[in-house]
């Protein structure tokens, strides 16, 4: 059972203007760890596909927050949501501390996808109910 879609645009030039004014804190508020060594390589041997990288990051996991429904309040956090790679090069979604704990409660799972080109950046979330709860439960009803 479908629990919450998610999408969002991101304007690239957007990102790259934070990222001239505010250089590396920008991109250590919004990826995770593993996500900044990515941007870091990638900056190094291209620095607009790193623009890019982090711009796909940030519009991943804005439509995942809207998918889930809570939009960036607890528990999700830029760092608590990862964006991945599956051996097939597939993004996926790899959860952190009380996000993950809260995602998993619910028996959730979650599909990602994304694109970019020059200027936008664009994301796409599906986010479904594997394991229905019971009626009765305060949070069995979607966002």
């Amino acid at each position: 059972m479908i629990y919450g879609i998610g999408t969002d645009i991101c304007d690239v030039r957007r990102i790259s203007n934070a990222l001239q004014r505010h250089g590396e804190r920008f991109a250590a508020k919004v990826l995770c760890p593993n996500e900044l060594a990515t941007w870091k390589a990638r900056s190094a041997r291209w620095p607009e596909r790193g623009v890019r990288y982090v711009a796909t990051r940030f519009s991943a996991k804005e439509a995942f927050s809207k998918a889930i429904g809570k939009g960036m309040r607890m528990p999700m956090t830029w760092l608590r949501c990862e964006i991945g790679r599956l051996p097939s090069g597939e993004p996926t979604l790899i959860l952190h501390g009380e996000l993950k704990t809260w995602f998993e409660a619910r028996g959730l799972s979650a599909r990602v996808s994304l694109s970019d080109e020059s200027d936008y950046a664009v994301s796409f979330v599906v986010v479904e109910q594997i394991h229905p709860q019971p009626l009765n439960h305060p949070d069995s009803t979607p966002p």
